[in-house]
């Protein structure tokens, strides 16, 4: 009686090379399988601006004329007024860091599911930075290296906890100022 083909790939052939997970030495590094690891070379800019101008003016005037015997007398009455007012917002931000992540999964269509975090210690300020999202294989360099606008659905976060940012937050009376909408 012989073995089903499939039963005969799952019995030890005797050899030290598994064929289904075989990478020969001069083949591609490419992350490509779960727990694979890739840099991410975060280069995010993004800028924002908005402004909007406001010129309007407005003149009523209203005139009438009363005749009696001893003549014509005019009276007039008028209003006028105008408005002026210009407004600008900007924002501007840039993020530039280098991240390992590791493939969490390939889902059914090929793409990689990645995920990492980091986190750095200068002059007692912390700074965290976590990133995943969805990487298409053929997207990643020979080099093992993916750019950050590359990566779909991307989420990064970058966080950072000391002197320095504790300094820049608003105080509890500054932002009920804020909220009541007094400044």
């Amino acid at each position: 009686m012989s073995a089903s083909p499939a039963a005969a790939q799952s019995q030890p052939s005797g050899s030290m090379i598994q064929p289904d997970s075989y990478r020969s030495l001069t083949a591609d590094r490419r992350a490509h399988a779960v727990g694979d690891m890739l840099t991410v070379v975060v280069v995010e800019t993004a800028h924002a601006s908005v402004s909007a101008n406001t010129d309007g003016s407005h003149d009523m005037q209203l005139a009438a004329q009363a005749r009696t015997p001893r003549g014509n007398y005019p009276y007039g009455f008028g209003l006028g007024g105008s408005d002026q007012g210009e407004g600008l917002t900007s924002r501007a931000g840039t993020l530039q860091a280098q991240l390992a992540v590791r493939v969490t999964e390939v889902d059914s269509t090929g793409l990689l599911h990645v995920r990492g975090e980091q986190s750095v210690t200068i002059n007692g300020e912390q700074q965290h930075i976590a990133l995943s999202g969805l990487v298409r294989e053929e997207d990643i360099l020979a080099s093992n290296l993916i750019p950050s606008n590359r990566i779909s659905d991307a989420q990064i976060e970058f966080t950072g906890q000391g002197d320095v940012s504790e300094a820049q937050r608003h105080g509890a009376i500054y932002r009920f100022l804020k909220w009541l909408r007094l400044l």
